[in-house]
Formats: C-alpha cells, sequence, structure tokens
C-alpha cells in the first residue's frame, strides 16, 4: 500500500494545494493521501489566521474531488508544536507495512536541511517535491545524498505561484482572492473567515486609489513579516490603517480630544492616523500604533515592525522613482541597510527640490546609519 503524507497549515487551503495532491498521486500511484493540517506550524512562528477545526474543513471541501485524500487531524489534536518528524514517526507506526512518502513545497526542499530531525523523518518515509528547474534540482540532489546518504524523489509538476499570505491580506480588505476553489472561497464568506471589520472600517475614510495604495503595502508587508518575525496580524494591521487619517481635516469630529503636534502638513496623517487607530478604532497594541504614528517621517528608535512599514509604504508595487528597484531587491535582503539607502536618497531628494526636512526623518537617518 502507497500511502502520501501531505502537511502544511494550509491557511486558507488553495488551488495549487489541490493540483499538487493531484500529481503525486497519479505520479506515485497513491492508495491514500493524508492531507495534514497543523496545529502550530515552526515555519510560521505565530500559528494560522483560521482556527484548525476551520481550517481542516475547508480541506474536506477542497480536497472532496479526489477520492484518495483524506484529512486527518492528528496534528491539530496535539498539544505540542507540530514537527514534521515526529507525524512522519506517527503514521509509520500506524501503517507499518505501508510505503510512506512525505511531500513537500518546492519551496521547503531547499529548507529541509534545517527542519528539527531530519534523519528522523527519512528512516520513516521518501520525501517527495515538486520538480525544479535542471541545475537547482541537481545540486540539490548531490547536497542532499552528501548529507543524508540517500534521494528525495521529484515529481514532474512544477505549480504555479500562489500564495496563502496574499490571500487573507485580500480577504482582510474585502476583496475577491485568485487562486481559491470556489467551494472553498463559498465558505470563507458564509462564515466570515479572515475577515477584519476594523479594518474595512478604516479604510472607508479613503479614497478609492488610496484604499488600493495600503493594499499594496499590506501585500508586502505581510509577505516579508514572518522573516522578520513579526505576527501577521501586527503587520496587516499596521499596514492597513496607516494612511486612515489621510483625509481627516483637523476641525473633523472624529478627532475630538487630539492635540496636532508642531509638524508640517505632510506627515501630520500619520498622528491623525495614529489618534483614530486607537480612539476609534480600539488598536492597543503600542508597536502598531508606532508604525502608523512614524510611517511618514521614520525616527530613531524604530522598531523593526516601523521600520517594514515605513519601507512598504515607500517600496510598494505601485511606487515608481529612480532607484526604486533596487531598494527594493535590498528590502527582501536586509531591512536595516535598505532603511539606511532609503533614507540617504529621501535626505537628498529633498535638499534638492529645496523642501523643509522634518527632524524626525534627519534623526532617524543618522541613528540608523551610526548603528
Amino acid at each position: 500500500m502507497k500511502i502520501g503524507i501531505f502537511g502544511g497549515s494550509f491557511d486558507p487551503v488553495h488551488e495549487e494545494h489541490v493540483r499538487y495532491a493531484q500529481a503525486a498521486i497519479h505520479a506515485l500511484s497513491l492508495d491514500k493521501l493524508l492531507i495534514v493540517p497543523s496545529r502550530i506550524a515552526p515555519h510560521k512562528l505565530f500559528g494560522a489566521a483560521a482556527s484548525g477545526e476551520d481550517r481542516a474543513k475547508l480541506c474536506k471541501i477542497a480536497f472532496s474531488s479526489l477520492p484518495q485524500a483524506e484529512v486527518s487531524d492528528y496534528e491539530l489534536e496535539r498539544e505540542e508544536t507540530s514537527y514534521s518528524f515526529l507525524t512522519c514517526r506517527h503514521f509509520a507506526e500506524e501503517f507499518p507495512n505501508a510505503e510512506l512518502f512525505f511531500l513537500v513545497g518546492a519551496d521547503m526542499l531547499e529548507d529541509f536541511f534545517t527542519w528539527k530531525n531530519p534523519e528522523d523523518i527519512l528512516k520513516n518515509v521518501t520525501l517527495v517535491a515538486c520538480g525544479r528547474e535542471e541545475p537547482i534540482l541537481k545540486t540539490l540532489h548531490e547536497k542532499f545524498r552528501a548529507r543524508f546518504g540517500c534521494d528525495f524523489l521529484p515529481i514532474d509538476h512544477i505549480g504555479r505561484a500562489v500564495s496563502s499570505t496574499e490571500i487573507r491580506v485580500k480577504l482582510a480588505f474585502g476583496k475577491r482572492p485568485d487562486g481559491v476553489p470556489a467551494e472553498v472561497l463559498r465558505e470563507i464568506q458564509r462564515r466570515s473567515l479572515y475577515t477584519e471589520p476594523v479594518i474595512l472600517e478604516a479604510l472607508a475614510l479613503e479614497k478609492p486609489e488610496r484604499r488600493e495604495h495600503s493594499l499594496r503595502v499590506a501585500l508586502m508587508a505581510c509577505e516579508r513579516a514572518n522573516g522578520l518575525k513579526i505576527p501577521f496580524h501586527r503587520a496587516l494591521f499596521a499596514a492597513a490603517l496607516h494612511d486612515c487619517g489621510k483625509y481627516i481635516s483637523l476641525d473633523s469630529p472624529l478627532l475630538k480630544g487630539f492635540v496636532p503636534p508642531d509638524a508640517p502638513e505632510p506627515v501630520m496623517h500619520q498622528f491623525i492616523g495614529a489618534y483614530l487607530a486607537e480612539h476609534r478604532f480600539g488598536i492597543d497594541d503600542e508597536e502598531i500604533l508606532n508604525a502608523i504614528r512614524y510611517h511618514t517621517s521614520g525616527r530613531k528608535g524604530m522598531s523593526t515592525l516601523e521600520k517594514l512599514i515605513y519601507l512598504s509604504d515607500a517600496l510598494e508595487a505601485g511606487r515608481n522613482y529612480p532607484n526604486v528597484e533596487s531598494l527594493r531587491k535590498l528590502f527582501w535582503e536586509d531591512l536595516d541597510l535598505c532603511l539606511e539607502a532609503f533614507l540617504e536618497e529621501q535626505l537628498k531628494y529633498l535638499r534638492e527640490k529645496g523642501q523643509p526636512i522634518y527632524f524626525l526623518t534627519e534623526e532617524a537617518y543618522f541613528w540608523v546609519k551610526n548603528r
């Protein structure tokens, strides 16, 4: 009997998960494919954005067309972190006479060497991965054999890029995301999963083009957040609300009790936005509030979240100015170097245009440069 194990957060499950499962069933002649949603995925750091019960139900809907597929709640019922070596060990004990295959995504294959107890995994299963470009695949085969004394099994499936993070962000913004099976999307909408009423209320204060900007900022920030160990919800709320004060005048009744600081007009909306986030939308996370409060000017002593929102606002996909592409590349490589480079260009631009420089921005530059 041949059994595949396909684990992941499935947060939410999307079309590429289903296509990969179909390809694996066909390529490996699987009798059974166990879909195993994780309780707490180590690479996610802060858990899923939907409950385990929700994600399992969505998986049952998504994989219902595959008779070999069966959703397992093994990891969801565990109290501990969902380490793959424990899952593989469990199913090896449950199916002692079966040939087991453990499916991983192409992007995860290169990280397998850093997983907890990878040798233990390979004692119980054959590792399976999507096909890759030939030079990369050859290098990985060689590295794999040198490290483990065995090899992984590629299958001929190169899926299109679908991001669960992008799907969650678009759902939070009230958008219809691509890449979600229609039945799954209907269930998400029916149960109001991944929705954020506060975000929709804040976006209602913005003009349509500004809402699109905020969406692009959130997509950029949330994709980068996990690698910076920033919780998804912090990046999402800070990005989504960062411009909620953009079109609010100082005499608005929404700002009753607000004391405006001595700041130039172009940066005033950041202070208004932080006030609204706290006093109208109930945000009490000081780190989120500061990310909103300084997203235009920056400041010395910025937290990682503040840097993330500041740079995502400056570099989102709709921005177009000299050197933006090189700055975007640096954004994914080193946030501090990117911050220093952007601030340097910003100060240079303001000086060349003869525009005043807000003291917080200048302090931010010297602070990051001298670190």
